[in-house]
């Protein structure tokens, strides 16, 4: 049995990783922003830091933030890894960071390449995006009337939880360095993905396909966020959208 932290260990991702690795067998700190006693803002760093990295094998960096400031935190707990001796660093990331000119995407891969020359051992896995924030963007988007997306922008999502099982998985074995990506395993339109969502969930709403501006629209238009050839997932939007909402009434 091996000492395991997990940031963000309460977060989408990071709660799955840490039910995994503590079925397996091991102890896991879970690290976050409110869950005691390692409460902590890794943006801060701080004490109660240097406490739950003391005595780990393994830290998986799950924690993340779309508002900014995953570069100071990766800073922070890259520099208490090294303090304690930690011998194996597992970053999560996503597919396209170094192809698609997006701000959070520019801050994942700055934080891989920290992890990358910070002088532990190190495992980085990309993959896209999961179903989860797919469903969350499309909530977003269908509180109005019409529907607006984004004009011949293709996704490719995948099932948390087998993103988990593979960080755990990776967790438990040797530094592997950047190791293959993992893709969900269809390439939809979003327009698609957008429809399944409104049949599930019972609403009617206007879709109507909107040309952006920008080298990140292009970028994502173009399908730097894609790796069809990694398609290795198994559960399927459709699949996630009938466990979450079954037989939805229609309003």
């Amino acid at each position: 049995m091996t000492t395991i932290l997990v940031t963000g260990g309460t977060g989408t991702l990071g709660r799955h990783v840490t039910e995994r690795l503590r079925a397996d067998g091991h102890e896991v700190r879970v690290l976050s922003r409110h869950t005691q006693p390692y409460a902590v803002d890794l943006r801060e760093g701080g004490s109660v830091l240097d406490e739950a990295v003391a005595g780990v094998d393994t830290i998986v960096h799950c924690a993340t933030s779309q508002r900014g400031g995953d570069e100071k935190a990766g800073r922070n707990l890259i520099a208490a890894a090294r303090r304690a001796g930690v011998g194996h660093f597992v970053y999560i990331s996503i597919v396209g960071v170094d192809r698609v000119p997006f701000g959070y995407y520019r801050s994942k891969l700055a934080v891989e390449r920290m992890v990358e020359e910070s002088g532990l051992g190190w495992t980085v896995l990309r993959t896209t995006q999961f179903h989860d924030l797919l469903l969350m963007v499309l909530r977003g988007l269908a509180r109005l009337p019409v529907l607006l997306l984004p004009a011949r922008v293709k996704d490719q999502p995948i099932e948390v939880t087998e993103v988990a099982e593979r960080l755990a998985e990776l967790a438990q074995g040797a530094p592997a360095g950047r190791v293959d990506d993992m893709g969900g395993p269809e390439v939809r339109t979003f327009d698609s993905l957008a429809r399944a969502y409104l049949k599930a969930t019972g609403r009617r709403r206007v879709v109507a396909k909107v040309p952006l501006r920008g080298a990140a629209y292009h970028a994502f238009r173009d399908g730097g966020h894609l790796t069809p050839e990694r398609a290795v997932g198994k559960g399927t939007f459709d699949e996630f959208l009938a466990a979450r909402f079954g037989n939805a009434p229609r309003r």
